[in-house]
């Protein structure tokens, strides 16, 4: 009984400790910019809403330590044109055609490709 009040005590207080980061909202013109966050406080993902409350604009994701991994944009809800995915070697590009996968090309570090990986 002891174990189990210990185990139960420890998955409490780790359960305490993690953040608890909530997204923020803030009126851009006619759009509101919404920023979510990993439970580090890095930024997850970033992007734009529309009046109707769709996804709109450009919308950028990143991993838990800052580094963008997605980037591409919606048009009322809608993913469309290029989407870029950045992994550990690679850079994918997706185009999208009314919310579909139209075709993927990908290249590796062994590829000579020029990309602004700014954040």
């Amino acid at each position: 009984m002891k174990k189990i009040l210990v185990a139960i005590a420890i998955l409490f207080s780790t359960t305490l400790m993690a953040q608890d980061v909530k997204p923020t909202f803030e009126k851009q013109g006619d759009l509101i910019k919404g920023t979510f966050f990993h439970d580090n406080g890095e930024i997850r993902q970033q992007g734009f809403y529309n009046k109707e409350g769709k996804l709109h604009g450009e919308w950028k994701s990143y991993n838990v330590t800052g580094k963008k991994i997605a980037m591409g944009q919606y048009d009322n809800g809608v993913k469309t044109g290029k989407w870029f995915f950045w992994s550990a070697d690679k850079l994918s590009e997706v185009n999208y055609t009314n919310n579909r996968i139209a075709d993927v090309t990908t290249w590796s570090n062994k590829d000579n490709v020029v990309v602004n990986y700014d954040n």
